[in-house]
């Protein structure tokens, strides 16, 4: 599965998860709205009260016999009152709830968590398009190239591109072809490979050593000649590499959007051995 695939996946789900987050919100503030209503009973009550007293009460008989003692006036009539009409709140006035608060803020900062975590997944997993690690990298004139391998010894380290680039020997390129993935045969065919900096043991960055010409592991001790094909040490395999090819203008380019697995252990295209003392001393394992 692509990284692609991938990408377009988790997005999805994190917008379905956001989405039910939200219908979920919006159940509970219908509930909340609902809160206050009337019930069908209290307002059978309310109808049932409106209706004109037929017996005075106690206070208002003592009332009314005072009055005629004191034959300042008659005696008052009991006229019944009608309720006073129920007018709902205004929901501006009422304004929110601490549930409604709590319901809100708690969505409102799950939406916001969700959508930070699916940008951070698909802007790690989509290609840059500005240059760097996961990119196609240009690494310069093939003449230049050269120029600066030799002038490092052997070595040439592009740390946009967390890669190591050295000369393929020409003599090498038909084995090397007939024994390494295809989108590794351009580059190869241009006179140089591009591998990825990890040791593929436990994922230690991995140094040249300019006095045997290998890749040493200060790690477990693993052991890779100058092309990544694994010589000694605890790694299950060669060192990862990154596709290339050289462009109209003559430019080398590495694509390290994609990396190719490292060669199986006894893989030996170039048969270069070691040229010095080891800057790290072998920790044995499958040799070449």
């Amino acid at each position: 599965m692509s990284n692609y695939t991938i990408a377009i996946i988790v997005a999805v789900a994190l917008v379905l998860l956001a989405a039910i987050g939200v219908a979920g919100t919006s159940r509970r503030r219908d509930s909340d709205r609902a809160t206050g209503q009337l019930s069908r009973e209290t307002r059978r009550r309310d109808v049932g009260g409106m209706r004109a007293p037929t017996t005075l009460s106690g206070k208002d008989y003592e009332r009314s016999v005072a009055l005629a003692r004191s034959g300042k006036a008659e005696i008052e009539p009991v006229v019944a009152k009608p309720p006073a009409v129920y007018v709902p709140p205004d929901p501006e006035t009422l304004g929110v709830t601490r549930r409604q608060f709590l319901n809100r803020s708690i969505v409102g900062f799950m939406v916001m968590s969700l959508s930070g975590f699916g940008a951070a997944v698909i802007a790690f997993l989509w290609p840059s398009a500005s240059g760097g690690f996961g990119a196609q990298i240009t690494i310069g004139p093939v003449p230049e190239v050269r120029a600066r391998i030799r002038a490092n010894s052997g070595f040439l380290y592009v740390p946009e591109g967390r890669a190591w680039v050295t000369e393929y020997p020409e003599s090498a390129v038909a084995k090397g072809k007939a024994l390494y993935a295809s989108p590794l045969h351009s580059i190869l065919e241009a006179g140089f490979t591009a591998l990825w900096q990890t040791c593929p043991h436990l994922g230690c960055r991995v140094p040249e050593c300019k006095t045997s010409q290998w890749f040493e592991c200060p790690c477990h001790g693993s052991q890779y000649n100058r092309n990544g094909e694994k010589k000694g040490g605890p790694a299950p395999r060669g060192m990862d590499s990154f596709p290339g090819f050289v462009d109209a203008r003559g430019n080398l380019v590495i694509n390290t959007g994609q990396i190719v697995q490292g060669p199986p252990i006894g893989t030996n295209t170039t048969g270069q051995e070691a040229e010095g003392p080891h800057c790290i001393g072998s920790v044995g394992g499958h040799g070449a």
